[in-house]
């Protein structure tokens, strides 16, 4: 069984060979990753671009393709720079036990002003966006889940346009606003997604950081006015387009309250079920008949800062609690992090290929 079969199969809720295991990795992560396993140095987008020897050479499930506001997170590797959307990014430097990272940071948001109407966003249709996708395709398509990327979906690029804060009162105190600078991404992504379904990936990947650690971000009512319609109408053209594509959405945190109406509107994967926010067996038990679930190892704590048997402990825990039946995608629930310990990380990974075979047996 290839892994693209593997990953189909248990998105239709049925248990293939082996539990389908991905991750993604900031630049120095990846690097490390390259430099231990003698691959050519490159610098590497999280989530995807057309270099994929990584993936193939930890033997990876998924190979991931991104278009949109996204990508901005790691457009340059300059100190400071404005992506496409016209965002001035800054990269601000991390220590580490091994060695110094850098995360981006947004330094100014073009929206932030009253100018709404004058702005120009980027061109969905532009055909470089797209042509490294058919050369993908071309290699990986037969064997690898292909997974289209258009995270960021809303309301993360409108507050990344508009400035959370000034997003926010206009979501309270000026609809009319709140609506204009919400559509901008929302046009934007739904087109590309389309390009990308049209294209023939597998899978497409939406979704907002609207959960904090222990709730939800904005108010459930929000989620409901503002982004729900938009995302059941992206839900809605992309399964016109290909009734059997799977749909994953991500959000970071506690999300409980909107989970029944994700699967409503069309939501096939729940992306990353933090564990520390959200407790993966109840979700396992509660909608494993209607949603697939895909990440639930710690990023937080375990993988950075626990210890090899704590890592394979973990692993092999939500092995147990999430694959029986199929609808489950192991990973970390975020990317990878420079402070990651090299041994926790391919621990994590020897784990699921040595206990996630079915049928499981512990």
């Amino acid at each position: 069984m290839n892994s693209r079969e593997r990953v189909k199969i248990a998105l239709e809720h049925r248990e293939p060979d082996r539990v389908p295991v991905t991750a993604s990795f900031t630049p120095e992560f990846a690097q490390r990753l390259r430099n231990y396993f003698g691959l050519p140095s490159h610098f590497s987008n999280p989530h995807g671009g057309e270099i994929h020897d990584l993936e193939e050479t930890l033997g990876l499930d998924i190979i991931q393709y991104a278009v949109g506001i996204g990508n901005s997170f790691y457009a340059s590797e300059e100190r400071e720079y404005i992506c496409d959307w016209g965002i001035r990014w800054r990269q601000v430097e991390y220590e580490t036990p091994f060695g110094v990272g850098h995360y981006t940071e947004i330094a100014e948001h073009p929206l932030a002003c009253d100018k709404l109407y004058q702005y120009v966003p980027p061109d969905p249709y532009r055909e470089e966006l797209y042509t490294p996708l058919g050369r993908v395709m071309e290699k990986y398509g037969e064997k690898y889940f292909i997974l289209g990327v258009t995270v960021c979906t809303i309301f993360e690029a409108a507050w990344y346009l508009r400035g959370m804060d000034q997003l926010l009162m206009d979501m309270i105190e000026d609809e009319e606003k709140a609506n204009y600078v919400l559509d901008i991404p929302f046009h934007f992504h739904l087109e590309a997604a389309k390009r990308l379904v049209e294209m023939g990936v597998d899978g497409i990947w939406l979704g907002d950081d609207v959960g904090s650690q222990k709730g939800m971000l904005i108010s459930p009512e929000l989620w409901r006015k503002y982004l729900k319609p938009r995302m059941a109408t992206i839900c809605r053209e992309l399964k016109n387009i290909n009734p059997h594509l799977k749909i994953a959405y991500h959000s970071d945190g506690n999300i409980y309250p909107i989970i029944p109406e994700l699967i409503e509107i069309g939501i096939d994967v729940l992306n990353p079920v933090q564990p520390r926010a959200m407790d993966p067996a109840f979700l396992k038990e509660r909608y494993g008949n209607k949603l697939s679930f895909w990440g639930t190892i710690d990023e937080q704590h375990t993988l950075p800062f626990g210890t090899t048997e704590e890592v394979e402990k973990e692993t092999r825990e939500r092995l147990k609690v999430m694959a029986p039946g199929g609808g489950f995608i192991i990973s970390p629930t975020h990317h990878v992090q420079l402070d990651t310990p090299l041994e926790n990380f391919l621990t994590f990974l020897e784990t699921v290929k040595k206990y996630g075979y079915y049928p499981l047996s512990f």
